[in-house]
């Protein structure tokens, strides 16, 4: 997703100097809004746990069963701060649902209902990845497989970098009832225009809700305001490869 251009930036700077530094997909927090979650992410507990993990890290292929999930990243996104779509295993099968906010328009703040640049689609993993490898999100995917959503053009930056897990937990109905969700509430870095306060809606908002609602174990909490490219470094236990166009 990117923000706009070097004026877009100027206008957050000017106005947010005061309290923030400015971030990614959007300014990130120094305190002056309350992060959704206070408390550190959870070490691993389990054998099975850590097992699970090693054994994605590894193979670096599709994660076991019986869930599973995917952060998406373009690190030279939103200038070079980042930018992140998702991906989920639909429980107990080989089917996985993955999109993102791509934010054509370049705007830092779009009411909801507006055109975000927000798509979804569903198939196997090796099409997912085939799929945000070219960016073909475009005109490849067709309204059917893409839920009838806005599918962005194809971005200067693509995603090149992929980050998987297992999961023993999973909530699929959840997870798309979410994706509803930001697909509808519109973008915003920076200041509410309707409550004054200073949050965002973005791409790592929409990837850190929709993952966080499927019930992604070992998903590390993603602050208001916050960075993309830093957030993705959190996510220590998951698998790490390169995506390249197949």
């Amino acid at each position: 997703m990117d923000i706009g251009g070097r004026a877009g930036w100027a206008v957050v700077a000017v106005a947010l100097a005061a309290v923030m530094g400015v971030t990614a997909c959007r300014p990130m927090s120094t305190g002056a809004h309350q992060p959704r979650h206070t408390k550190a992410r959870k070490a691993q507990s389990t054998t099975a746990s850590a097992t699970a993990s090693t054994a994605v890290l590894a193979g670096r292929g599709q994660p076991a069963g019986p869930g599973g999930a995917c952060v998406f990243v373009k690190p030279d996104g939103a200038q070079k701060f980042g930018h992140v779509g998702w991906g989920f295993r639909i429980t107990g099968t080989n089917t996985w649902e993955y999109g993102g906010v791509e934010n054509p328009t370049n705007r830092l703040y779009t009411p909801p209902g507006g055109d975000i640049g927000a798509w979804h689609a569903r198939g196997s993993y090796d099409r997912m990845l085939g799929d945000m490898s070219r960016d073909a999100l475009p005109q490849a995917l067709g309204s059917a497989r893409a839920g009838g959503t806005s599918i962005p053009g194809k971005s200067t930056h693509p995603y090149s970098r992929y980050r998987c897990t297992s999961s023993s937990t999973s909530d699929v109905r959840a997870a798309r009832k979410m994706i509803r969700t930001v697909e509808s509430r519109g973008f915003l870095v920076g200041v509410d225009p309707r409550t004054g306060e200073l949050t965002s809606r973005d791409c790592l908002d929409a990837t850190y809700d929709v993952l966080k609602a499927y019930r992604t174990e070992d998903l590390t909490p993603a602050p208001r305001l916050y960075i993309p490219n830093v957030w993705v470094e959190t996510l220590i236990t998951w698998s790490d490869a390169r995506l390249t166009p197949r």
